[in-house]
């Protein structure tokens, strides 16, 4: 039974217990389609922790997660990413061994070949044809992330900028529903960083995507979001547009700084 109120992705009370260290507390966390929000905090804050249950990576003890409304609580990652849950790394995740565009025509992979097992074996056109859409998907993907050239380049030997934007092109390649981006712009030059906001903008404007991002370039995030969440010590404590959080003095004093 869907009871989501217009939200695409929810968390709901989540807890997640380390032994005996509590990593998130009764965590409330919501993104609309279209929307691009923040999520800030120290370092411990229980960041990485809350992608990885909203991922499925890690099953909380406590709290629900829903999709469109539907608990998705027990499902795996592998059915959150087949119904548009896809996420990036804070450490690189590319095949360093395959090219840049076949790590991004990895991702359509799942889908099949077209025409059952007989076309995948004898190339039959179905196959052939099926092929050539996801080429050239692949191919407008890395073109819209600024790194078109790259195609035929090994993604192993890539810098780091770049291959943070071929794991974005990558999580693209099929279109997703929601984005969680952990990390993105670490390791980017300011162009690079530049292209990263105008790809996800774009995202969440033309395409609806939800797009829920960690990322401790605190300027680029209040540039960026047009909502932040900051976690603290495993619990939400504030929520509001960049200017709300910014002036939030319990922010300011956990996270921020006062100057």
């Amino acid at each position: 039974m869907s009871e989501g109120g217009g939200y695409v992705l929810e968390a709901r009370g989540v807890g997640v217990r380390f032994g005996g260290v509590r990593a998130l507390t009764g965590v409330d966390l919501r993104v609309r389609a279209g929307e691009v929000c923040g999520l800030i905090g120290p370092n411990g804050a229980g960041k990485t922790t809350l992608f990885d249950v909203l991922s499925g990576i890690r099953r909380p003890e406590r709290g629900r997660l829903l999709l469109d409304g539907t608990d998705i609580t027990r499902r795996s990652p592998v059915w959150r990413a087949r119904h548009g849950i896809r996420r990036t790394f804070q450490r690189q995740q590319l095949f360093g061994q395959l090219s840049v565009a076949d790590n991004v025509l990895v991702a359509q992979e799942w889908r099949g070949g077209g025409g059952g097992p007989a076309a995948d074996l004898l190339a039959l056109p179905p196959r052939r044809a099926r092929e050539r859409e996801r080429r050239a998907r692949g191919e407008r993907v890395l073109a819209d992330c600024g790194i078109g050239a790259l195609g035929a380049s090994y993604a192993g030997g890539l810098p780091v900028g770049q291959a943070r934007m071929v794991e974005l092109a990558r999580a693209l390649a099929d279109p997703p529903r929601v984005l969680l981006l952990d990390e993105p712009a670490s390791g980017m030059s300011a162009p690079e960083r530049d292209r990263l906001a105008e790809v996800v903008r774009r995202l969440a404007e033309r395409e609806g995507c939800a797009v829920l991002l960690v990322e401790h370039n605190v300027t680029f995030v209040m540039e960026l979001c047009a909502r932040v969440v900051v976690l603290d010590l495993g619990t939400v404590l504030a929520e509001g547009s960049a200017a709300e959080v910014r002036a939030n003095p319990l922010v300011r004093e956990a996270y921020l700084g006062t100057s």
